[in-house]
């Protein structure tokens, strides 16, 4: 299973704004900080935010922080939000036709268990769970 940059950056951007609750962290900020694209960044972002997740603060002071307390954001609702196909074979796709082994099949099932433990260990987790070592993140992080 592979998620994508949008996922690997919102999480990391929650990570980040979680990291930093008494000011407002910049896109920029951010991005330098993980050396990661400021255009991507933005969308992600603005996804963040209409999810519920972070708010932006406009202006010179500007910036972001979280919408929730960070042991309310649960990292397997993030990934849902943020990965809208986790078909991990073509036959998880309802668009698709259906395989011809697939009433048969005990590979789906396999594959299909695989991704349920995967998300059932992801709810596992909220966004303080990993941020809980800040002082060692931030330290990696300043830049």
């Amino acid at each position: 299973m592979r998620l994508t940059d949008y996922t690997d950056f919102s999480l990391r951007a929650l990570m980040f704004v979680a990291l930093h609750p008494r000011r407002l962290p910049t896109i920029a900020e951010i991005a330098a900080s993980y050396g990661i694209s400021r255009n991507h960044l933005m969308k992600v972002v603005y996804g963040l935010s209409l999810a519920g997740y972070v708010e932006t603060v406009r202006g010179k002071n500007g910036g972001l922080r979280l919408a929730r307390p960070p042991q309310e954001i649960v990292l397997g609702e993030v990934v849902r939000l943020t990965e809208p196909d986790m078909a991990l074979v073509p036959c998880f796709d309802p668009a698709r036709p259906s395989c011809v082994i697939a009433p048969a099949c005990i590979l789906r099932r396999a594959l299909h268990e695989a991704r349920s433990a995967f998300m059932a260990v992801l709810d596992g987790y909220t966004l303080a769970d990993l941020v809980a070592n800040g002082r060692d993140l931030s330290a990696l992080l300043a830049r």
